[in-house]
């Protein structure tokens, strides 16, 4: 499947194909990221996402401390999609960029320690403090 996901103005673009692993992000940065109380991000393999347009590099520093480049349109000022130092393999992609109300659904909650009180999600979702643990190894 492709989709395309795109800035408020139309200038910087990203085509995807495959399917996304969706995380819902509570922490303070993604807050000031999306000016909501968490963002959500559609994580692809780099070789499923084809960026287009004209775009601007914002890198900071996580609530993990490791390092995000946030790629953005130099127009409208939108953050479009990022690469992080946790995946370098993926980029992640802002799911609202999508603007498609039938995107696959989060496949888990991270860094609920920041997360609103009055934000109330399904209870089967796997809920994290911080970020996700990571994988056992062997």
């Amino acid at each position: 499947m492709t989709r395309i996901a795109q800035c408020s103005c139309g200038s910087l673009r990203v085509g995807t194909t495959g399917d996304p692993i969706v995380v819902l992000c509570h922490c303070r940065e993604c807050q000031r990221r999306t000016g909501a109380p968490f963002g959500v991000g559609a994580y692809f393999k780099k070789e499923q996402v084809q960026p287009s347009g004209n775009e601007k590099i914002y890198e900071r520093g996580s609530d993990s401390g490791r390092k995000l480049r946030m790629h953005f349109c130099p127009e409208c000022g939108t953050t479009v999609y990022w690469e992080a130092e946790l995946r370098p393999d993926h980029y992640g992609v802002a799911v609202g960029a999508f603007a498609d109300p039938t995107f696959p659904p989060p496949v888990r909650s991270v860094w609920e320690e920041a997360r609103h009180s009055w934000v109330v999600l399904d209870p089967e979702l796997p809920h994290f403090s911080q970020g996700t643990p990571p994988a056992p190894v062997g």
